[in-house]
Order: C-alpha cells, then structure tokens, then sequence
C-alpha cells in the first residue's frame, strides 16, 4: 500500500521549491539556488509518477463508473485490465522511488583495482577490468583521472587508483566491488589449459574535509623519489609522496611526475576516502543480518562475478545472472548487469521497509 500522506507532503514540498526557486531571495544566494535546485531534482520524479499515478486511478473510476451504461460497458470492459495493470506498475516505480536515497550515490568514486592471485596473469586480468569500467565510464561521460599506477613487468597493473567523477558515479559503480575472477588461456600457455586468476575493485566515496577530518598529528609524511614510467627526470626528483595514516595505520603513495603538491592532494584524497569507508563498513557491521546481506555491501572477499573467456560467458554471482556476451562486457557493456543489480538491490530494500 502506498503511503499516500507522504507522496501528498512530497507533492507540497515541491511545490514550495518551485515558489522559492522563482523568488528574488533564493536567484541572488547561489549556495541556497544551488541546494534547492538539487531537492527539486530529486523530488521531481517522484512528483511525476505520482501525478501519472492520480491521472490513471481517475480513469479508472470513470471506467468502472461506466460499466453502469449498456452502450460504455464492453468498451471499458476491455480497456480497465490494461489501465490496472499500468496502475499496478507505477506503485511499483512510486515505491522504488521513495527508497531512502543513498547519500553516497551522487558522489564521485575513487576506484581501486589489484591484482589478487595468479601472478602476471591477474595483473593482466587488473588491466582489463580497468579498461572495461573506463569504457563504461566513457559511455556514462564521466571523467577517469588515474592518481596512483604500479604496473606489473608482465604489462599488467600490480595496483591502479583512478577517480571516477560524474554524475551519479557511486550509483553507478558501486555493485562493481568485490573479488572478480577470469578463467581464460593465458597467451604465456603452450599447452591451451585454462587458469583462473583473480583481480579486486574497490569501490568507495569520494569524501571531501567535512565528511573525514584528519588531524595534522595523526598523518606522517614521507618524501621519496618517485618511479616506473616517465623518463630519467621522475627518477631523480623527490615528487613521490606517502602518507601514514597513524591511528589506523592506513598507508597511501601517489606519484605524478614532478609535481610534489599534487600527489600530497591526490594521496589526502585517496586517504579521506578509505578512511569514510572504515567508518560506514563499521555502521554497517552494526546493521541487522538482512540488512547487511543485500547487494551492494561490496566486501572486498565476496566473489561478485566470474568471465569464462572460452565460453564467452559473464556470471554474477550475487544475483545468479549469466549472460553469454563476455566481449561486449569487457568493452564496457555493462548496463545489463549493473541494471539487474540495481533491480536486486531495490526489491530486497523494498523487502526491509515492509512496502512489498
């Protein structure tokens, strides 16, 4: 059952927002235009669907109304299944809709990919699976901007630390966490056999200053020369920079050719972020069971998701979805999969607030 007070309150609230947003008080503060404007997004679907809602039930009323009439009747008779039935799929879009929103989920991501077990195969596998979410990213017109590479000797990534940053980027990456595992033959194979090799994605919030505050005490910073690729100058230069987060014991390197600044700003970022994900993986530990089983909970030891690259088959895990288009996921087709984690994860919150 919908709950018609809160759509109503939500219906008012807008149009406040619509009132406010036209007044000279609200055009000349652009923090507050800017904060409204962004309610007012967030709200306007759920107005929508609402009024959609109110539209249908109307003519379904005057359907049933008209049944009384011998010359109405068989033309609504055949009409009110069909006005039911989308009656029946708005609540569904309405109820999803009033989900308690994620307040991660408009923020930009800090993506973490490692090689885990397999040797310069899984480093290779690192790679790939960094290429295919940068090639989801382009479709979605976000920005990938690496700040920290280690690659392997084999041509891999040991460890790559990209910022995701976009529109609705956390919404959207966030079921990619977790360990991911290939099964393929690696082109060093003479005999053809298949390994399996493993890489993990790390999926977290950007935080800013207000959301992690960390002490000038509790940081030990160190200066090194940084290395890898970039010609004899990054070698010489003192530009690499590592930070010791001490009450943790967190420790996070960034190196960008020369400029010394940059890395402390890229390495504080990549800091903040862990530091907000230790804080709400210990708020979820706190959770109940069912709460911290749905998707999206993203522990780094969760096999997520298996590419048989002989089969041409992807395989999610957590929701037990197969699909045989391996290539044009590792091309960054990965719509079909997120959407099905997303229809997942809502009927499962849907489950928890008692509205289905």
């Amino acid at each position: 059952m919908l709950p018609r007070s809160k759509l109503e309150a939500v219906q008012r609230r807008f149009q406040e927002l619509e009132h406010l947003l036209c007044s000279q008080e609200v055009l000349t503060n652009h923090d507050r235009l800017t904060r409204l404007n962004r309610e007012r997004s967030e709200l306007e679907p759920v107005v929508s669907s609402f009024g959609r809602l109110l539209d249908l039930e109307k003519r379904i009323d005057e359907d049933k109304a008209a049944l009384a009439d011998p010359e109405l009747a068989e033309l609504v008779r055949d009409e009110l299944p069909a006005l039911e039935d989308e009656r029946t799929r708005i609540e569904q879009e309405v109820q999803v809709l009033l989900l308690p929103r994620d307040p991660n989920d408009s923020k930009n991501t800090v993506l973490e990919i490692r090689q885990g077990e397999g040797g310069d195969e899984a480093a290779l596998f690192a790679a790939d699976l960094f290429r295919m979410i940068s090639r989801y990213a382009e479709r979605k017109r976000w920005t990938v901007e690496v700040l920290s590479v280690s690659e392997s000797s084999g041509g891999g990534y040991k460890e790559v630390i990209a910022l995701v940053t976009g529109a609705e980027v956390f919404a959207g990456l966030r079921f990619e966490g977790g360990v991911h595992r290939v099964q393929r033959v690696p082109a060093t194979e003479t005999q053809g056999r298949i390994h399996t090799s493993t890489a993990t994605i790390a999926v977290l919030p950007e935080a800013n200053e207000v959301d992690v505050v960390i002490e000038d005490k509790d940081l030990e910073i160190s200066i090194a020369a940084s290395g890898g690729p970039g010609g004899q100058g990054v070698n010489t230069t003192n530009s690499a920079v590592q930070l010791r987060h001490i009450p943790t014991g967190m420790i996070v390197k960034c190196q960008d050719e020369r400029s010394q600044l940059k890395n402390k700003a890229r390495a504080m970022k990549v800091l903040r972020s862990r530091l907000l994900e230790l804080e709400q993986r210990k708020a979820d530990e706190a959770m109940s069971a069912e709460r911290r089983g749905m998707v999206g909970s993203a522990e780094r030891s969760q096999k997520v998701r298996t590419y048989n690259y002989p089969q041409n088959r992807v395989t999610d895990h957590r929701i037990g979805l197969t699909l045989h288009k391996l290539d044009a996921i590792v091309a960054g087709d990965l719509e079909e999969l997120i959407s099905a984690l997303r229809a997942h994860r809502q009927a499962e919150l849907l489950k928890g607030s008692g509205q289905s």
